[in-house]
């Protein structure tokens, strides 16, 4: 048996900073898209795991597939995450995937660009697993990255 919990974007955030704050190993974020306001919320969380010692890995798309706003914003992350410790994985060919594997514990997946979300309508799950978390690290290959 495993907790499961769906959000919307007006609710996601919130459970969402709560259990990135708590984690103790590793994060891993996949998100098309980023841009400058979601950057600047996470930063300062992403700073304090970074000083305890947890592991942060983004995943998210070339920004050459970006129009030229987006590509900006998301050169401007990317380099600003690097430059932090964050490890970046720049994918390319219509990547397009939305999810979170914290601790390889807690899975967050469902349509919301974690890093970008802003006016859009969305929903996310919550699952806390340690073997869901295992299986979709697996059945995505992951550990050739991370």
């Amino acid at each position: 048996m495993f907790n499961s919990t769906l959000f919307d974007e007006k609710i996601f955030y919130q459970a969402f900073l709560r259990d990135l704050e708590g984690c103790k190993s590793e994060v891993i974020i996949e998100s098309p898209y980023i841009t400058s306001k979601r950057t600047e919320l996470l930063i300062p969380i992403f700073r304090g795991l970074l000083l305890k010692g947890v592991k942060i890995f983004v995943m998210t798309r070339d920004p050459k597939e970006h129009n030229e706003s987006m590509e900006y914003q998301s050169e401007d992350a990317i380099s600003y995450f690097e430059r932090m410790g964050v490890q970046v994985l720049i994918c390319i060919g219509n990547y397009h995937r939305k999810l979170a594997i914290l601790d390889r514990i807690i899975i967050y997946e469902g349509s919301l660009n974690i890093l970008s979300q802003a006016n859009s309508r969305e929903i996310m799950r919550r699952i806390e697993n340690e073997k869901i978390a295992l299986e979709i690290f697996n059945f995505l290959k992951l550990y050739k990255f991370i």
